[in-house]
């Protein structure tokens, strides 16, 4: 029992024991993180202060270095206003040196000024001391030449108008005759050097203008791939063929040529446009009335497009510029449309290049004339749509689009339809004559050209009363001289009228024939 008490105690003594060192660690620490605590609180307040200080330091170095700055700028500033001044002072004492000088020499002009109005006075008073002199002796010579009329007067017998007209009417007959002399004399050299020149200025024209021609007709061949594509054109009934007549307004001509159709049609831009579309057919394969009419509308759209490229080449080519964009797409229109086999373009870009060298050889507006030449046969490309002849058409789509008084009149007289009023006109008439009577322009050959003259001629000198005749113009025009005795001026209308009716019943001619009929009276003598 003894021995188990004694074992309690130790137990409690022990726990009594680790409680005591328990609390005695828990003291100990408690007075170690007190004293850490102070320690660190003076380590703090330590460093606070030296915090302070080296501000306080800091902040007397920045009033020092701010004080010297402003000293530093007080100075810059004193100084920059210093040489600001001394500009200044230059500038103003500059200018009043200029200002002086300025002063000075206004002060010797006023003095120049008055030496010479003084001067101008002196003269003005010789001048006109002089000016009565100089009437003075007017007054004595006009005395003086009523002295002398009244003493020829009273020599001569006759009073001053009857010897001036006396005078008058010899120097009068003395003048007409030299007159005559000279007038003959110039004409006869003018002629000599015009045909001289003129046969220059159009065999240079035509040399530098040179150009190939091909005809053309108003039927266009589309090949085919094989003879069964003839039927496919035709279709069920003849309804594909009928389609395509109708859309393109074109005749479709299958015959036995073998591997081909023919498009026959006098407008040659609906003729265009049927041969692509018929092209396009042909490539696609599918040939029926929805895809003609598809085909047609993609045609129309294409030569529309070639129609303005044309137009646009075409001024390009001739140096033209400045059209309204629809005279543009009206020269293009022209590319499609032909005159007895020549293409009215081709041939309105030649008469541009011819008018325009013979325009420079004369000394003539180079760029007016090329305009007047490419515009002269505007009115072909729409005369299937209008009524009217293409120059009259012309005329007026000239004065539409605000085009010059001498384009217009180069347009109205390039046949001979009216008088030309400017050499631009001349050369226009010129140039399109070139253009349209050379060998191998126009289908007509060289031989049927010459006979249809010759038959012009004929016609014209079959009447009473005609003396010579001669076709002009490349058969344009017949100027008919007939013999003053036997035609009178009243006559002239009637034999004018007699022929137009002839040449209509008994000749084929492009275009129109002008008949100019002369009768004149002509004197004619020798000096010997």
């Amino acid at each position: 029992m003894k021995s188990e008490y004694r074992g309690g105690d130790a137990i409690i003594e022990l726990i009594y024991g680790l409680i005591i060192g328990l609390v005695i660690a828990v003291i100990a620490s408690f007075v170690m993180f007190r004293l850490g605590i102070d320690h660190r609180k003076k380590i703090a307040e330590k460093a606070i202060g030296s915090a302070e200080e080296e501000s306080k330091r800091i902040f007397n170095e920045a009033e020092k270095v701010a004080e010297s700055k402003k000293r530093e700028l007080l100075l810059e500033a004193k100084e920059e206003i210093h040489k600001s001044r001394v500009e200044l002072d230059r500038e103003i004492k500059d200018r009043r040196v200029e200002i002086q000088r300025s002063e000075r020499r206004l002060v010797q002009k006023e003095e120049t000024l008055d030496k010479k109005a003084e001067t101008l006075d002196s003269k003005d008073e010789t001048l006109n001391s002089k000016i009565r002199d100089v009437q003075d002796q007017f007054e004595k010579a006009e005395e003086l030449k009523k002295k002398q009329q009244h003493e020829l007067e009273r020599i001569s017998g006759l009073s001053v108008e009857e010897a001036k007209e006396y005078l008058l009417r010899n120097v009068e007959s003395e003048v007409k005759v030299e007159m005559a002399k000279l007038v003959k004399d110039l004409e006869e050299k003018a002629k000599e050097e015009a045909d001289k020149k003129a046969s220059e200025i159009i065999s240079t024209a035509i040399q530098r203008s040179a150009s190939d021609h091909v005809s053309e007709t108003t039927v266009s061949v589309v090949p085919l791939p094989n003879d069964e594509m003839k039927g496919r054109i035709i279709g069920r009934e003849g309804r594909n063929i009928r389609t395509l007549e109708t859309l393109t307004g074109v005749d479709l001509i299958i015959d036995d040529t073998p591997e081909a159709v023919i498009l026959s049609g006098f407008d040659p831009i609906r003729r265009e446009v049927a041969r692509i579309t018929l092209e396009k057919l042909i490539q696609d394969g599918r040939i029926h009335p929805a895809r003609i009419e598809e085909m047609v509308e993609k045609a129309k759209k294409e030569v529309e497009n070639t129609i303005r490229q044309e137009g646009e080449n075409a001024t390009f080519e001739t140096g033209v510029h400045g059209l309204h964009p629809e005279v543009i797409r009206l020269l293009g229109r022209l590319r499609f449309r032909t005159s007895y086999g020549q293409n009215v373009l081709i041939h309105s870009i030649e008469v541009a290049r011819l008018a325009g060298v013979m325009a420079a050889e004369l000394g003539e507006d180079i760029t007016v004339a090329k305009r007047a030449g490419l515009l002269h046969d505007i009115g072909k490309s729409i005369d299937h749509e209008i009524e009217g002849s293409h120059i009259t058409i012309g005329v007026d789509i000239a004065k539409k689009y605000k085009e010059s008084a001498v384009i217009i009149n180069s347009i109205q007289a390039h046949h001979g339809d009216v008088e030309p009023t400017s050499v631009i006109a001349v050369l226009i008439q010129a140039a399109d004559a070139i253009s349209a009577a050379r060998p191998g322009a126009r289908m007509e050959t060289l031989e049927s050209y010459i006979k249809r003259v010759e038959q012009l001629e004929e016609i014209a000198n079959s009447f009473a009363g005609v003396d010579k005749s001669y076709a002009v113009q490349a058969g344009r025009e017949v100027r008919i001289i007939v013999k003053p005795e036997i035609v009178n001026d009243e006559a002239i209308i009637i034999t004018a009228r007699d022929i137009v009716k002839k040449i209509e019943a008994e000749l084929q001619y492009p275009g129109q024939i002008k008949v100019n009929v002369i009768r004149e009276t002509r004197a004619i003598d020798y000096a010997k």
